[in-house]
């Protein structure tokens, strides 16, 4: 083969290739041109993972934009009870603010563990929890406080952060300072107090049912019991000394994850695994609440 010449049986083969080549060739054009033509047959639709079917496709109801945000155009505000820079500024978080029925300290430092975790930190971290989750299902999250304040805001300001942000829900994350021996988790609900700048009458009912939701899924999450210590044991009490609640004018609860100076409790609120378990209880309880 050097001269570059075939040898005759593959000059016969190649001969024969030809032909039919020739005859193939315009059958094949006509194959495909009927492929093409028919609804379906194009490759972008298989190239999204079609299984080869010919039926023309149509858009479904998981394909819309707000797909896996049940919560696309709520607002939500969570605020981290006190501020861990509070004790730096005594004099300022001492000072009364007017909470509409009297009037009380503009902010406190907040409770710790006897190891001296405290408060503020828990708060903080639980509702960065609560904030992720949200915001994953398509929620607004604004926060009263970040750990980005040199204090506060005082209670008047926070419940104000609620109200201009027209929320739909406020939650106030806490956790208690009672003593030893006392143990679970309680919600707090606004009585209905009108005085001053203070008037919770249209929203005593959705803050309830933000309450109760809300506890139900934190003690399913978290396997907390309701707190007997306080109210009547239903986890649930209804307070109207607490400017944060007084001055709100949309859903706005308080929640206390459980009693910082109890071992039992103190073990859990210190653990990163239960506090992510907290905070997605108090999520779904949001959720379940907005979802009504």
């Amino acid at each position: 083969m050097s001269n570059g010449s075939f040898p005759p049986e593959s000059g016969r083969r190649g001969g024969t290739l030809a032909i039919v080549l020739a005859a193939l060739i315009p059958a094949c054009c006509v194959a495909f041109w009927l492929l093409s033509s028919s609804p379906g047959g194009s490759k972008d639709d298989d190239a999204d993972g079609g299984s080869g079917s010919t039926a023309p496709s149509t858009p479904s109801a998981t394909a819309s934009p707000s797909s896996g945000k049940p919560l696309q155009g709520k607002v939500v505000v969570i605020d981290p009870g006190h501020n861990p820079h509070n004790r730096d500024h005594p004099s300022q978080i001492a000072r009364l603010v007017d909470i509409g029925t009297n009037k009380k300290e503009c902010d406190t430092t907040g409770t710790a563990t006897n190891s001296g975790y405290p408060e503020a930190s828990f708060t903080l971290d639980v509702a960065r929890r609560v904030r992720s989750v949200l915001e994953a299902r398509g929620a607004t999250v604004r926060f009263t406080q970040d750990g980005d304040r040199p204090y506060g805001p005082c209670v008047d300001e926070r419940a104000e952060i609620g109200n201009e942000a027209h929320a739909d829900a406020v939650v106030s994350v806490h956790a208690d300072g009672a003593a030893a021996g006392q143990r679970g988790v309680h919600v707090i609900l606004p009585e209905s107090v009108r005085g001053g700048d203070a008037d919770t009458s249209a929203i005593t009912t959705p803050s309830r049912h933000l309450g109760e939701r809300l506890l139900d899924r934190f003690v399913q999450a978290t396997g907390s019991e309701p707190a007997q210590y306080i109210g009547d044991g239903s986890g649930l009490d209804v307070r109207g000394d607490l400017g944060g609640l007084n001055l709100s004018t949309v859903p706005k609860v308080f929640i206390e994850c459980g009693n910082m100076r109890d071992a039992q409790d103190a073990a859990q609120l210190t653990d990163p695994a239960w506090r992510e378990r907290a905070g997605r209880g108090i999520a779904q309880g949001i959720t379940d609440f907005l979802n009504e």
